[in-house]
């Protein structure tokens, strides 16, 4: 029986009677989008039809999750909300703190004992507020909650970009900062802009080495990393309905590399089968009652171009397997043209490591896929020519997969099995020789490929594809391998071809698991404990962040003008920081350490005004925090894109940073700027950027009439006495400038649960 199953009875009893007021007050047929997002309006049933892209709507989540970096700091700030409970179920999964070095068993072994002082913090603090505790080693967050909480029709949000995953069970499911999360826990509305709606129709079926990721890579080639802000994907046609729900999931995931606030399928046949695969066969039942709302309406498929913003056409039975990359996951190559990519751009045509699995692609379809792959090189004498890694999804997945024989398939083709965790795709990979820095490339199945984020060597070369081309290509050693053409030479000297991948979309025997790893809260947590040892250099109680002082801004003096891509990679690395994602002071020794100063094209190297000498960017933050002098940072075009991560609003917050001034920022987050208390603005003329100098005293006027809609200014005092001032834009709506003028939203929060 599903969790939460009396919560999803509620849900659908009451989807009709919205949408059917969403229908009458919109005035024509609703994308399946609109069905859901209307169905979770704070206010319930609708007499408005809201502007994409335009208002503000406040959401009524039905649950929250949140991986264990980002819990840390979202429970502790819901710890001063002073509930005594969530007010909607919520999860806490441990994926992101295990590091890949060894193996699977030991690498967890070492884990518990490395974070057994956050980890004990996360249980108890589960135990206390009625909070489900997914232990480490159950798995990834995105795997756990397809397998386990997502369902047609819902809404999700999740402290990790990744969340959109749940898509491919039919849910709204959208990454946040724990901010965010903090004020769903604490029953308070969730606010979102009305998203834009892209369609992709999906046509044909897929066949031979094509798979489901092969999709989003081409989407994400056709819309880049920034086509889908501030919109949500909406994917259909008979193409669509081919699919298997992970493979749905998958797609899903990714589309946070186009910038989208989600994606989303209809429900069908496959979710229905999946459904009930995973012993949810009760919500399957509740979902078959309402079914004609869990898609959009038939008008709406048929004449696509009048009910979304951008439709996107993609026949899958003429699709090519991609291989997207270096260094970006929207650098979509065909395999067809991908070898002669390789030669002319000069990337090292050796392949060093494949690795499979992730929250993305790890499936069992995906890993069986995979395993038909790694047996034909068995009985065809192949010998493989890379390193070879298997990330499972899940527990349910990987004890499934060992009693299938696939995990002894890939060990005796030299695989190496890690822990069901997020490990190398997000940094936590103790890659031997990667601190040598040699230019290198890497195949994954992950969804992000930016530098240095796997192994910590900007000269990893890192390439994102399916499991099957991964595998194919970890078996030939080398990117230039096309194996729909290529031949192989076996350790019989014989030509040898693969064979296309075959698997399964769920086993024949059923999924079996001893022990998935679920720790239930109690049932009334009163008189639990939570203890967090002052002292501690992982965790660390909050302290308010103070309220704005109501006065302009003058005199700010310039921290760091990023140049280039800045995302939350560069503000607040990954890798061995996550064991401070809990520690607030700690965790901003990373701050903006991977941003490139526009003065020297160097990394974590700004001109302290103090001392008019270059140091690194937190310790020169820390210095003008201690002279009280506040700071502004300027950035370029998608600031923020990436991760959900939360430290990379609250460090610069913490240090004494007033103001992030860009051309254009990622969603995610502009909002966790906005939540704790931060200005983020962007240029009105974005050749403005330009006019910034590194030895400016910056001033921002109009704060004192802080009103939605209305332009700031700012003026730059340059150091030859001459000034420049120019027009900047902010979309703070009422709520948020309330936030901001509290010095946070926390703080609002607190005060309403005061009164």
């Amino acid at each position: 029986m599903a969790f939460d199953i009396e919560m999803i009875k509620s849900v659908y009893q009451r989807f009709e009677s919205r949408i059917d007021a969403a229908r009458k007050s919109v005035g024509k047929p609703l994308t399946l989008t609109e069905k859901i997002l209307y169905a979770h309006l704070w206010s319930g049933e609708t007499n408005t039809a809201y502007e994409r892209g335009q208002d503000y709507v406040d959401f009524a989540p039905d649950r929250v999750a949140m991986q264990d970096a980002t819990a840390q700091m979202a429970l502790l700030q819901f710890m001063q909300a002073g509930r005594p409970q969530v007010a909607v179920p919520s999860t806490v999964h441990c994926d992101h703190l295990i590091q890949a070095k060894i193996g699977a068993d030991a690498d967890l072994a070492i884990a518990n004992e490395q974070n057994r002082e956050v980890y004990d913090f996360l249980a108890s603090v589960s135990n206390k507020y009625g909070i489900g505790f997914w232990k480490p080693g159950a798995g990834i967050i995105h795997q756990v909650v397809l397998e386990n909480y997502a369902f047609p029709g819902g809404m999700m949000i999740g402290t990790d970009s990744h969340t959109p995953n749940a898509g491919g069970l039919g849910m709204i499911a959208i990454g946040v900062g724990g901010a965010d999360a903090c004020d769903v826990m604490a029953g308070l509305p969730w606010e979102l802009k009305f998203p834009k709606l892209i369609g992709v129709k999906l046509t044909g079926k897929l066949s031979g080495w094509t798979s489901a990721k092969d999709v989003i890579l081409k989407v994400a080639g056709i819309l880049t990393v920034k086509g889908g802000t501030g919109a949500i994907v909406e994917y259909f046609g008979e193409g669509a309905r081919t699919l298997s729900a992970t493979g749905k999931g998958t797609i899903c995931n990714m589309g946070a590399e186009i910038g989208a606030t989600t994606s989303i399928f209809g429900y069908d046949e496959k979710s229905e089968a999946y459904l009930r695969g995973t012993e949810r066969g009760d919500i399957a039942d509740l979902a078959n009652q309402i079914k004609q709302h869990l898609t959009g309406d038939d008008e709406v498929y048929q004449s696509p171009e009048l009910y979304f913003d951008q439709v996107i056409e993609i026949n899958l039975s003429e699709l090519e397997p991609h291989v997207n990359g270096p260094f970006t996951p929207d650098l979509a190559w065909p395999i067809s043209k991908f070898a002669a990519a390789v030669k002319e751009n000069n990337w090292p045509d050796k392949l060093e490591v494949g690795l499979i699995g992730s929250c993305t692609n790890s499936s069992y379809e995906d890993i069986s896929r995979a395993a038909s792959l790694a047996q034909q090189a068995l009985e065809k004498n192949l010998v493989v020519q890379s390193e070879y890694t298997v990330t499972p999804g899940s527990e349910l997945v990987r004890y499934t997969i060992e009693r299938d024989g696939f995990l002894d398939t890939f060990e005796k083709i030299g695989g190496s099995v890690l822990a069901n965790a997020c490990g190398p795709c997000i940094g936590q990979w103790a890659r031997h020789g990667a601190d040598k820095k040699e230019r290198n490339s890497i195949v994954t199945s992950f969804n992000r490929n930016f530098a240095k984020r796997n192994d910590g060597n900007p000269n990893t070369h890192a390439f994102v594809a399916s499991p099957e081309i991964t595998t194919a290509l970890a078996i030939a050693g080398k990117l230039s391998f096309n194996p729909l053409t290529d031949t192989l030479t076996n350790s019989k000297g014989e030509q040898v071809k693969l064979d296309e991948p075959s698997g399964l979309e769920m086993p024949t025997k059923g999924f079996a698991v001893e022990d998935a790893g679920y720790q239930a809260p109690a049932e009334n947590g009163e008189n639990v404990q939570v203890i967090v040892s002052p002292t501690s250099d992982r965790l660390q109680l909050l302290d308010p962040f103070k309220p704005w002082n109501g006065q302009d801004l003058i005199g700010l003096r310039l921290l760091i003008k990023a140049e280039g891509k800045c995302t939350t990679d560069h503000i607040s690395m990954a890798g061995p920081w996550l064991k401070y994602r809990g520690h607030i002071d700690n965790i901003s020794n990373n701050m903006l350490i991977g941003a490139i100063n526009f003065v020297n094209g160097k990394a974590d190297s700004v001109k302290n005004q103090l001392t008019g000498e270059y140091g690194a960017v937190p310790a020169t933050q820390r210095a003008y925090k201690a002279a009280g002098i506040d700071t502004i940072v300027i950035g370029d075009e998608n600031y923020g894109e990436g991760s959900s991560r939360e430290h990379a609003a609250m460090e610069p917050r913490h240090l004494g940073v007033r103001v992030i001034l860009v051309k254009s920022f990622a969603r995610i987050h502009e909002t966790n700027l906005k939540k704790q208390g931060m200005l983020g603005i962007t240029f009105e003329n974005p050749n403005d950027y330009d006019l910034v100098q590194e030895d400016d005293r910056i001033d921002i006027i109009g704060l004192t009439e802080f009103a939605v809609g209305q332009q700031l200014t700012v003026v730059l005092h340059h150091a030859d006495g001459t000034t420049d001032s120019f027009k900047v834009n902010h979309t703070y709506n009422e709520p948020q400038i309330e936030w901001f003028k509290a010095g946070g939203a926390l703080n609002i929060i607190r005060q309403n649960q005061l009164i």
